[in-house]
């Protein structure tokens, strides 16, 4: 059976896919509504350790996720992506998701909990 995912590779991307993209595991530290943006949509302060600190990120989630459950919760990101303004706000990093079965947001995240700044291999 042939994978349906085809496997191109992004131009200026060839060779070790860590060469290029950094993932790391971080704490949400603080999370709040983006009001000038459609319903929840978050803008999320995360803590990836003291070698990379404090960055600012914001998802657009659904029900599942409201701000006072998101803090303390560890998700993963990526780290080295130019930053992206969204409203008001400068999105640092590139909070990952995944779609459910119904189409909507999980976040990822680690199994279980990893130092923060923990890059994914």
């Amino acid at each position: 059976m042939r994978d349906p995912v085809e496997h191109a590779a992004v131009p200026g991307t060839e060779g070790n896919t860590r060469d290029w993209l950094d993932i790391r595991a971080g704490t949400v530290v603080d999370a709040h509504p983006v009001r000038e943006t459609p319903p929840h949509t978050f803008r999320l302060t995360i803590d990836f350790g003291p070698h990379i600190g404090v960055r600012s990120s914001v998802v657009r989630v659904n029900h599942r996720y409201v701000p006072a459950r998101l803090v303390g919760r560890q998700i993963c990101a990526v780290i080295n992506v130019p930053p992206r303004q969204v409203g008001s706000f400068r999105s640092e990093v590139l909070t990952l998701g995944m779609p459910d079965s119904n189409g909507e947001a999980v976040l990822i995240r680690p199994d279980g909990r990893v130092p923060d700044g923990g890059r994914l291999f």
